[in-house]
């Protein structure tokens, strides 16, 4: 029976476990991505960052909480994650990890002019293998920002 015959055709399902093989490919996939980047030189921190700054732009309050307590645990300060959503306003951050925020977001919100400046700073300090890594991040946390976005994923208080 639909969900809509029995009244409840706005009640969220977690899609994760409704298709555990689907969601399975996500996380082997995201796995393959950390493997990637890593392999890249990119830091975990940085893979962090890029983690939270789309998540940011994508309104994933699930994956904010997952990953703020990730990015901590990789030596992340607080005080630049307080700032991450401005980090174009401080000097808090180095070039390489302006250039991966950049590019991060321009794969998030793709426009043409986002991207070629995205591409150009990326240019300038990663290398070919990182500005790579720095892309399959972006689109697998975007990936799981809706897993979680469209099941709901409850941010539950820490004890």
């Amino acid at each position: 029976m639909s969900s809509h015959a029995t009244g409840t055709a706005t009640q969220r399902i977690f899609i994760d476990k409704q298709s555990p093989k689907a969601y399975h490919a996500l996380v082997q996939t995201s796995e393959a991505v950390r493997a990637t980047a890593a392999d890249a030189g990119l830091d975990r921190t940085v893979v962090e960052l890029i983690n939270l700054r789309v998540s940011q732009i994508n309104g994933c309050a699930y994956c904010l909480n997952v990953h703020t307590r990730a990015a901590l645990r990789a030596g992340e300060t607080a005080q630049r994650l307080g700032v991450l959503a401005a980090w174009r306003d401080t000097e808090l951050f180095t070039p390489a990890e302006r250039a991966a925020l950049a590019l991060a977001e321009a794969t998030t919100e793709p426009t043409d002019a986002a991207q070629e400046t995205a591409w150009a700073g990326a240019r300038d300090v990663l290398t070919d293998d990182q500005i790579s890594a720095v892309i399959w991040v972006a689109i697998a946390i975007n990936a799981f920002n809706r897993v979680s976005i469209m099941s709901k994923h409850p941010v539950r208080t820490e004890r």
